[in-house]
């Protein structure tokens, strides 16, 4: 049975774009691989960290939702590890809510729900 997850990684900052996307690929590769199935990729970009990791203030984000056997989280978790390029990473499964909110983000309702927030606020 295979459950869906969500996992972000935050990527060294000194790394080059084309080095960050190597990093992101290796690992949709190897979820692929195994027989997981790609859901939805984001890249957040460069991003400021709440705390310093390994004496860096910036991370790429990155953030990958898919379907897998639940066997195969422990080795993908093992190769974040592994990867010295690896600042963090933060692997959940989802419930019918998290894939909910998930589908929303993804057609921008969330964001676009924020935004009216803030601007009503800020018109008080």
């Amino acid at each position: 049975m295979q459950t869906q997850y969500e996992t972000i990684i935050i990527i060294s900052p000194l790394l080059t774009d084309d080095q960050m996307k190597e990093v992101a690929v290796k690992f949709r590769d190897y979820l692929t691989s195994n027989q997981a199935e790609i859901v939805h990729e984001e890249n957040w970009g460069l991003r400021k960290l709440a705390y310093p990791i390994k004496k860096k203030s910036t991370g790429f984000y990155n953030l990958i939702e898919f379907k897998a056997d639940p066997s195969l989280i422990q080795r993908l978790e093992i190769e974040y590890k592994r990867d010295e390029r690896v600042l963090r990473f933060l692997t959940v499964s989802q419930n019918k809510h998290a894939m909910a909110f998930s589908e929303r983000r993804k057609r921008g309702e969330f964001r676009r729900t924020e935004r009216k927030e803030r601007s009503s606020v800020e018109q008080d």
